[in-house]
């Protein structure tokens, strides 16, 4: 036996007074040794239970803690999200009270700038939540949106409502929007998919309870106690919120050499556009985005202006409400089905999906036939509701969790510009080229987002075209 074969004869055969150096493979093997024996050994109670050391470890994947974190991301998604899918119906009360001596376009700003600083100022509080974690940034958003929804009950021209409900409320609802589901991806790796579609219910479920709660109260009640009982509401919910909401990962740690500041990353970083995977995503999302919020937009106008034999007071408003009541669908069984055969397929499906009915119910039949168009906005809202859910998750699979935020955050930030534009201007556009040409026009933009996200898929397979694989 030689001394490369066994460790014991460098032992025998070193001079006095030398350290032997260990042989390779038997430290390697003492090592192994000692994380199964440290794995049997209690821990110590020196860091919360629910908190991990690395983002290398384990996700829970579930557990009691986990799914308090979702629950917790579930009401935040209804307060902040939910809001934002339900706000025309405010809008249309502003047009038709407070604000009857202004344009609908003119009106449609202030849900435009809620919607767009919400999204787009996910650019820094994604950064920070990764930095700082939710804790505080939960605190403070949650404090600015109450504000504004109990001063919104006291406005009553034009700047009040864009100063309360677009920059406040919209400075607010941006730490409410990625904060929720950038700390589930703390949580869950291998189920995120469905995870983030369950936190993505709330928004349906915001989108669909809150238009019939205010078009209850409004006449019982009158605006302003109206407004403030959806104050009420919401502090229940982001109260809940805080008091649950927790990270797993804790943030960027200290360098090895002493140092006393943490390694941070700067809050604004475009390197990660270098990655074509996420920059053809992102192009892909700002498409999305055009779609559904210009959906969103205009069906009531569309549904008006393509047949005046609609009853217009009511058409509007359960052709919204079926929309958000079936995207509650699209947002779970997708996700759930994610996780099994691939985030990025399955969004893949779930626009193709979504596309086929646009070309197939909306745009030849939606100008003749009323339960064709309720029919379109009940798949719309399926297709879209899978958007919905599943983009975090393909996001969540370009970045580590503890990047998620940074991710999120900047896609947005390029997605929301679609949201500024689109909102006030839908209807006008549906008024002068036509609803039909219109329609023509989002077919148009859902389908070059579809070729985008194609190649962001082949992308993320190597830059390979395979057909059948788990992406």
């Amino acid at each position: 036996m030689d001394a490369a074969s066994n460790p014991t004869v460098h032992l025998q055969h070193m001079p006095p007074g030398v350290q032997p150096e260990p042989d390779e493979t038997f430290e390697q093997l003492r090592q192994s040794l000692s994380r199964v024996v440290s794995r049997g050994r209690p821990t110590t109670r020196t860091a919360p239970l629910d908190t991990y050391t690395s983002p290398a470890d384990a996700f829970p994947e579930g557990g009691l803690r986990a799914w308090l974190v979702v629950l917790s991301a579930f009401t935040m998604s209804f307060a902040s999200f939910g809001f934002m899918v339900s706000i025309g119906t405010l809008q249309s009360y502003w047009h038709t009270h407070q604000l009857s001596h202004l344009a609908s376009r003119d009106v449609g700003w202030i849900p435009s700038v809620f919607t767009y600083l919400s999204l787009a100022l996910g650019l820094w509080v994604g950064p920070l939540f990764d930095r700082y974690g939710p804790r505080w940034i939960a605190l403070a958003g949650s404090a600015g949106y109450l504000s504004m929804v109990f001063l919104l009950a006291e406005c009553t021209q034009f700047w009040h409502f864009l100063l309360c409900c677009g920059v406040l409320g919209g400075v607010s609802a941006a730490a409410l929007t990625t904060t929720p589901l950038a700390v589930v991806a703390h949580w869950f790796e291998r189920r995120r998919g469905f995870a983030q579609g369950v936190v993505m219910i709330g928004s349906s479920f915001g989108g669909l309870t809150l238009p019939l709660i205010l078009q209850a109260a409004f006449p019982r009640y009158g605006y302003a106690w109206s407004i403030r009982i959806l104050g009420f509401i919401f502090a229940g919910c982001l109260g809940l919120s805080n008091v649950l909401m927790k990270a797993r990962i804790p943030p960027a740690p200290i360098p090895e050499g002493g140092a006393q500041q943490k390694q941070k990353q700067p809050i604004i970083s475009l390197a990660i556009f270098a990655d074509l995977r996420f920059t053809l995503l992102t192009t892909s999302v700002f498409g999305f985005e055009i779609v559904l919020f210009s959906a969103l937009g205009i069906l009531p106008t569309y549904a008006a202006l393509v047949n005046p034999s609609y009853p217009a007071e009511t058409t509007g408003f359960y052709l919204i409400a079926l929309l958000n009541g079936v995207s509650c669908l699209g947002r779970l069984g997708p996700g759930w089905l994610a996780d099994k055969l691939g985030r990025f397929n399955m969004l893949l499906a779930m626009t193709v999906f979504t596309l086929v009915w646009m070309l197939v119910l909306w745009l030849p039949l939606g100008q003749r036939s009323l339960p064709a168009l309720y029919a379109f906005a009940a798949l719309f809202g399926f297709g879209t509701g899978g958007w919905m859910a599943l983009t975090p998750a393909c996001v969540g699979q370009l970045c580590r969790a503890d990047e998620f935020g940074r991710y999120y955050g900047t896609m947005y930030f390029v997605a929301s510009l679609a949201t500024l534009v689109c909102i006030p201007i839908s209807g006008e556009l549906v008024e002068s080229v036509g609803p039909t040409a219109y329609v023509v026009f989002l077919c148009a933009v859902l389908a070059f987002s579809l070729l985008s996200f194609i190649f962001s898929r082949w992308a993320c397979l190597g830059r390979r075209w395979l057909l059948v694989a788990k992406v």
